[in-house]
């Protein structure tokens, strides 16, 4: 069975240089202004510290600058969001009008914050899950040593040992978001995680290239006329 399609009323955004920098250190009225070209209305950003807490967002803003990395709700015209640079950000939907994003570096991927932003949004009501990965870092760019990197494969499996395009060990961070959602029952379509690299080329941010202080957002709501989900 595949995932289902992001239903109608529910949005998904990610967003790349050519949208500007969304992150937190962009001049607040520059930033406002973005935002408000993407999604209207308040945002919940998060004080994002590779993690795997989870917030639940009961109105739109509720929550905003907490100190975790995943963000579930069921409030029409609640907007979600998470900042990346290299890490990977994923939007979560689900047919019950629960929407759901997580930012996974690789620390939050070890701590568990895919599975923990599934299950938060089960317990609002979400059976049905969808999802999307948003533009993340390569392999062919992410050295690890081996040291970091063993524990990983330990824990997610062969798929996640890869090589820098220089032959150097690194992980693939794709590889390992997929088996996490996977081990929530999730669908992982062919093709789902061949997203862009970040290191590549200008379209997107990327800490590990260039040092980039701006970031890209993943970004995920309902239509605030799309009404509130049965519990």
């Amino acid at each position: 069975m595949l995932p289902p399609p992001v239903p109608v009323g529910t949005h998904v955004v990610c967003t790349g240089a050519a949208d500007g920098d969304l992150g937190r250190s962009a001049p607040p009225e520059e930033l406002a202004a973005r935002r408000a070209r993407i999604a209207a209305g308040a945002w919940t950003w998060l004080d994002q510290v590779h993690g795997a807490d989870v917030v639940v967002v009961e109105h739109p803003g509720d929550r905003c600058g907490a100190p975790a990395d995943a963000a579930v709700t069921r409030e029409p015209g609640a907007v979600l969001c998470v900042l990346t640079a290299d890490c990977a950000g994923v939007a979560l939907w689900s047919d019950e009008g629960v929407v759901g994003v997580a930012h996974a570096g690789w620390r939050g991927l070890a701590a568990g914050v895919l599975q923990a932003c599934v299950d938060a949004m089960r317990s609002l009501g979400a059976d049905r899950i969808g999802w999307r990965l948003g533009p993340c870092i390569s392999p062919a760019a992410n050295e690890f040593s081996p040291e970091d990197l063993d524990p990983l494969v330990e824990r997610f499996g062969p798929s996640v040992r890869s090589r820098t395009t220089e032959g150097r060990p690194a992980l693939d961070l794709r590889a390992g978001v997929g088996v996490a959602l996977s081990e929530c029952g999730l669908e992982v379509p062919e093709g789902a995680l061949d997203v862009p690299c970040t290191t590549v080329g200008d379209d997107w941010y990327s800490w590990r290239a260039r040092r980039d202080s701006a970031r890209q957002a993943t970004v995920v709501w309902r239509d605030p006329a799309a009404g509130r989900s049965a519990p």
